[in-house]
């Protein structure tokens, strides 16, 4: 395979994902609006146990991976104003009525950094320490940053690999 398709075919992951994360988190706006009673589908047509369904996970950086590996999109609002980095525990409570609950119960140990929000064909990355962190769109736009402006940053402290950073603040 080319580079030139590889790019396209790693840019389509990433939309889908973003586009299933979209769609959790529209679905819990409609069950906050217009009410639990009006929201019958189950997302991904996961059957649901009466009273609802709990799943602990880790955050990889945009999604929670279950202990069976199976991936649950995390709404990108709620990771990026939680500032949730790689290795957080998340629990997930699907409800009767498909509606999916995230709540941090244990956050990863945190290490600041001050690095360079940069832009590499629409995805947005933090250079710091030699390092770039991949940051989510919805943090960006939170911040309103743009290419060149300095952030203080929190990565895993016992993920030198880590991927994926939170933006805690812009200078």
């Amino acid at each position: 395979m080319s580079e030139l398709p590889e790019k396209q075919v790693k840019r389509l992951k990433t939309l889908i994902q973003e586009a299933e994360t979209n769609l959790a988190a529209a679905k819990e706006l409609l069950v906050s609006v217009v009410g639990a009673d009006e929201v019958v589908a189950p997302t991904k047509n996961e059957p649901v146990e009466p009273g609802g369904k709990i799943i602990e996970g880790i955050f990889d950086g945009q999604s929670m991976i279950g202990p069976d590996g199976k991936s649950y999109p995390v709404p990108v609002n709620y990771a990026s104003k939680s500032k949730l980095i790689e290795g957080d525990i998340l629990k997930l409570t699907i409800t009767e009525e498909g509606g999916f609950i995230y709540k941090q119960i244990g956050p990863a140990a945190r290490k600041q950094l001050i690095g360079t929000l940069i832009n590499h064909d629409g995805s947005y990355f933090v250079e710091a320490n030699g390092r770039e962190y991949k940051i989510l769109l919805a943090t960006v736009t939170y911040f309103k940053l743009a290419p060149g402006d300095q952030v203080t940053i929190q990565i895993p402290e016992d993920n030198p690999d880590a991927s994926w950073a939170a933006v805690e603040a812009s200078l």
